[in-house]
Parts: structure tokens; C-alpha cells; sequence
């Protein structure tokens, strides 16, 4: 096998990407070196709009959740009160349900809260809407529902 030399400038050259120098010490310029100018910033807008969306995706799933979250909550509250309540369960029940919604979900509610005794249990049922983006402004046409069920208390 035999050895070849090679100039350090050779090596650096084309492991950098710079033109190496040709014979005699010349530099051959590569055709279309400066005409990637930019290409970042046109990759970055063209994946921007896929940004946005995925965000507005993952905060569409977190008003979701947050009204499941509201919805158990409501019901687990209202059929507490209802539970303990001496007399007059349903207006308690009603009342609790709605004491701790914010008013974009407050709002949103079509049925007022189904609340009943069933064997000793009262139960309680609550339906709220998913707003869309931004609560208070537009809502999904399905609704979430919330159930949660409390022994009733004995009269004393």
C-alpha cells in the first residue's frame, strides 16, 4: 500500500466544507455556498403553525379535563349538602352544586342538577358543557357529566 501526502490545509478543507485548495495554491469556490442563507428561518415559519396547533390542542384537553374535574366536584358537593341537610335536600343540593362553579360553567349549565334519595343514598347529577378555547364564549355541544352519591344523614 503506498503512502500519500497530503497537505493539512487539504484535510481541514473539505472536512469543514470549505473549498480545498486545487493545485498551485488556488481555491476553487463552490457553486450555491451562499444561497442556504436563511433556510432556518423559512423552515421555523413554515413549522409554526403546527407549533400553534399542537398547543391549542393540548389547551382544548386541559379545559376538558378541568370540566370533569368541576363536574365530580359539583356533584360530590351537592350531594353532601343534600345528605346532611334537615330539610328542604333538593334546594341544598341545587344550591351547593352551583356555590363553587365558576361563572363561565355556571353559565353553561342547560339542566339544573338532578338530585334525589334512592335507599337511603342521595345522589346527585351534574351536567356541564366543554367551552371551546375560551370559557364563557362558545361551548361543545356534549356534556359532561358528574355523579357522586352520599349516605343520608339520620334526622335526630
Amino acid at each position: 500500500m503506498a503512502l500519500t501526502e497530503t497537505k493539512d490545509t487539504e484535510i481541514r478543507g473539505r472536512r469543514y466544507g470549505d473549498a480545498a485548495p486545487a493545485g498551485g495554491g488556488t481555491r476553487v469556490r463552490l457553486l450555491g455556498r451562499g444561497r442556504d442563507r436563511g433556510q432556518t428561518a423559512i423552515e421555523f415559519l413554515g413549522v409554526t403553525p403546527l407549533i400553534i396547533l399542537l398547543f391549542i390542542a393540548l389547551w382544548q384537553c386541559a379545559l376538558i379535563g378541568y370540566t370533569f374535574s368541576l363536574a365530580g366536584n359539583s356533584a360530590d358537593e351537592a350531594a353532601h349538602q343534600g345528605a346532611i341537610a334537615q330539610s328542604m335536600r333538593e334546594q341544598a343540593c341545587r344550591k351547593s352544586a352551583e356555590k363553587h362553579l365558576p361563572k363561565a360553567w355556571k353559565h353553561s349549565m342547560k339542566e339544573r342538577p338532578r338530585c334525589r334519595t334512592t335507599h337511603d343514598v342521595y345522589k346527585a347529577e351534574v351536567k356541564l358543557q366543554v367551552p371551546v378555547l375560551v370559557p364563557g364564549v362558545l361551548n361543545w355541544p356534549f356534556r359532561v357529566t358528574g355523579n357522586a352519591a352520599y349516605p343520608v344523614e339520620a334526622d335526630r
